[in-house]
């Protein structure tokens, strides 16, 4: 998304990509109604709509047999009062089609930047490995944008704080059963939860486990896994048969971090290299754009004005993080009280069936008023960034 942006602007931009596609399973597919504002401006709500895809506009769970609604995203403005599941994959592969329609804005697949260059203190580009042997991108700003494991990161000796998460999620997906089921984001039951986000055609799951406990769930064996599944949505038992083994299980490790300080003399990081977002609400990937898109409008006024004047870029990386560093600790902040709040219904009774008096009141009184809030709050973020005014180029 930078890359597009900055790239529509005139800027000249190079994006290194180490795989040699975007077909990985298993990674964040929500598109909040920010991102889609976002896609809308840049013209491209058309396009993102032709991808195959799926809508929620609220997000239910279902506890002990009793549903919640716990956000309803039909209380936003129009057009967007839902959130979207797509593959990742279609995304980037959307954008990146548009990138390249600017003379200035080039992809090199299978080039894996592993450290940057210093030249006097300052950063000046990056070394990457490619199947053609070695490279070396020179830059006036070098962007980590690489994710939670991020090479160039490690490589400016940036080191996140960690918020300590009492949960993995285990991955997989199965067919949806032949008796329709309600779309449900989350199924709590027996003190287990699990994820389940309706695709076209499947379920992508998760089980939420404790963290480091997977060995213990392949030591009990796939039978014994899909019977689990089973007990927490009964209405998936008839599908857990697609489960085959525990390579069909991806396992991911559940962080939340983020770094002190987002950048050094000539280079920035952001999403998941700046600040790794818990699964909770999906925000992911909204949050990361949301860094592209506050990084674009800073930039591209800074070089316009001043070129390539290293403190007007030194600058700009400060004034970033001036403008995310609150709005993403904020929502990890409500992402880790969400963790609570699962580990609290995992391991006690929240809601009763029949619910109790007092249950009753917060489900029917006090859950409606709060849900328009937590609709802005998760579908934009505590800070919803807009392509400012001038940045981009007219279309041709």
């Amino acid at each position: 998304m930078a890359g597009l942006i900055l790239a529509r602007a005139g800027v000249d931009v190079v994006v290194l990509e180490k795989h040699a596609d975007f077909l990985r399973d298993f990674r964040g597919d929500t598109v909040h109604p920010s991102t889609l504002n976002l896609l809308d401006q840049l013209g491209l709500g058309a396009e993102a709509s032709a991808i195959e895809h799926s809508e929620l506009s609220t997000l239910d769970a279902v506890i002990d047999g009793i549903r919640v609604r716990a956000v309803d995203f039909t209380s936003l403005p129009a057009p967007h009062r839902y959130i979207t599941l797509m593959p990742q994959w279609d995304l980037l592969s959307m954008l990146v089609t548009e990138a390249q329609k600017q003379p200035s804005f080039r992809l090199m697949l299978e080039a894996n930047a592993h450290s940057v260059i210093q030249e006097n203190g300052r950063v000046v580009g990056v070394e990457a490995t490619t199947p053609d042997g070695p490279l070396r991108v020179n830059a006036v700003l070098t962007v980590a944008a690489d994710g939670r494991t991020s090479a160039v990161r490690d490589s400016l000796g940036l080191v996140p704080a960690d918020y300590g998460v009492p949960i993995d999620v285990l991955w997989f997906r199965v067919p949806r059963p032949t008796k329709p089921m309600r779309d449900t984001l989350a199924n709590i039951r027996g003190g287990s939860a699990l994820v389940t986000i309706p695709r076209p055609g499947y379920f992508q799951c998760g089980l939420l486990i404790r963290k480091g406990t997977f060995p213990e769930f392949q030591r009990a064996g796939i039978t014994a896994f899909r019977c689990k599944i089973g007990s927490i949505a009964p209405r998936l038992t008839d599908v857990t048969a697609a489960i085959s083994n525990f390579t069909d299980v991806k396992l991911l490790s559940v962080q939340i971090n983020r770094l002190h300080q987002w950048s050094v003399p000539g280079a920035l990081c952001i999403g998941d290299a700046a600040h790794a977002m818990s699964p909770a609400f999906g925000v992911g990937i909204n949050y990361a754009i949301q860094d592209a898109v506050a990084l674009a409008n800073t930039l591209v006024p800074a070089l316009r004005k001043q070129g390539a004047d290293a403190a007007a870029i030194d600058s700009v990386c400060a004034a970033v993080q001036r403008r995310r560093a609150l709005p993403t600790a904020l929502m990890q902040r409500m992402q880790r009280v969400a963790h609570r709040l699962i580990n609290s219904a995992t391991s006690r009774t929240v809601v009763h069936n029949p619910p109790r008096l007092r249950e009753r009141f917060v489900i029917a009184v006090v859950l409606p008023r709060i849900r328009p809030i937590l609709a802005r709050i998760v579908g934009y973020g505590f800070r919803p960034e807009r392509i400012a005014s001038g940045v981009l180029k007219p279309r041709r």
